[in-house]
């Protein structure tokens, strides 16, 4: 069998991670968390609320569309943007300037689906001063404007492969993922696609969670960590990337690798 040198096999996590040791005593950094529509903003909160909770950051934003101005009480760092009629971010300076003005920006999703929304929030990514995490429902909205987000050497895309499946097609990248794959010919892809584009990955399959950047691929089994294939998506796993990389710049995938 052919030896894959980019393949780093991680088959029981240290007990304490080097990285972990650059978290400061003293509040430092800032973190923007966007998401939300008048219907659901629950995964903004609950992210604030984990991040204020665990890790010792200077200026921690909310960023929410103004639709949602009479459902969320006042919150410290809350940013209410202009909203489209459906309630989610419409295109304007205010939201280009929260995700310009931060360290790291968080896009947690529960985002309404529609082209405005898409473009806004592709147009705030593309003007960000710093790496920009993309969870849950946030790959599928802006699969649209992803071929030209797919370059920019700040992305941390953390995504199933269901989500990365469609990000494959978007982008026309000639190899095709498919969920019944072995999970070595879906290594080789996501090896060869992170050679291709600079974005950092974060996915998942056949028991194994895998983060790729630069052309290297590692995999961990799910079962040394505390997360589930559920509580990767839903939990605070985002949040977590997000923090890491805030006290580690420049080191994306070591930093994405920590949070895990």
């Amino acid at each position: 069998m052919e030896k894959l040198d980019y393949l780093k096999k991680i088959e029981k996590l240290p007990e304490h991670n080097d990285l972990e040791w650059n978290i400061p005593e003293q509040k430092t950094g800032t973190l923007a968390i966007i998401g939300g529509n008048s219907q659901n903003f629950s995964s903004v909160i609950r992210s604030a609320e984990y991040l204020n909770h665990n890790y010792p950051i200077k200026q921690l934003n909310i960023v929410l569309p103004d639709a949602l101005r009479s459902k969320v009480p006042p919150i410290p760092g809350t940013i209410f943007c202009p909203s489209t009629e459906s309630g989610s971010f419409a295109e304007s300076a205010l939201l280009e300037e929260s995700l310009k003005n931060t360290d790291i920006n968080l896009l947690i999703g529960n985002l309404s689906h529609n082209s405005a929304t898409t473009i806004a929030v592709a147009k705030a990514i593309k003007n960000a001063s710093g790496p920009v995490v993309l969870a849950r429902d946030s790959t599928d909205i802006l699969l649209a404007e992803m071929s030209e987000l797919i370059e920019d050497t700040n992305l941390i895309v953390i995504a199933s492969l269901a989500q990365l499946q469609k990000l494959f097609r978007a982008v026309y990248y000639p190899k095709v993922l498919l969920l019944s794959m072995p999970l070595i010919p879906v290594v080789e892809a996501i090896h060869k696609f992170t050679l291709s584009y600079p974005t950092t990955i974060l996915t998942f399959h056949q028991g194994q969670i895998i983060v790729a950047g630069s052309g290297l691929v590692y995999t961990i089994p799910i079962e040394e960590t505390t997360y589930t294939p559920i509580s990767l998506w839903i939990g605070t796993l985002a949040a977590k990337v997000s923090a890491m990389n805030l006290y580690n710049p420049g080191k994306l995938v070591e930093a994405t690798l920590a949070a895990i």
